[in-house]
């Protein structure tokens, strides 16, 4: 299994931009073969702040993930309201219940 876990944080104002953005497309990666979890997150203490959460099978699956155009649309929409380059790390996963 492939774990990503991606923080992006908005400029001021842009929470619920952000927001509709990335639930726009949890229907569309619902239907992806191979993605087993795609979890938005905001932050309590800086609602700027989101952490997005995804689970694939394998990397053929992560990667049919990141060549769909919603997914590059996605990142076209938001790119202009993030504050800063999103941290963006993948994880092997060794354990869950």
């Amino acid at each position: 299994m492939i774990v990503v876990v991606a923080v992006m944080k908005v400029k001021e104002g842009k929470e619920q931009e952000m927001e509709d953005a990335l639930k726009n497309i949890v229907p569309k990666v619902a239907s992806e073969e191979g993605t087993l979890a795609y979890v938005i997150n905001q932050a309590k203490k800086d609602p700027r702040t989101f952490l997005i959460y995804e689970k694939y099978r394998d990397k053929d699956a992560l990667n049919l993930h990141s060549s769909t155009p919603y997914f590059a649309d996605l990142f076209e929409k938001i790119s202009p309201i993030l504050d800063g380059a999103p941290s963006i790390d993948i994880y092997k996963e060794l354990s869950s219940i």
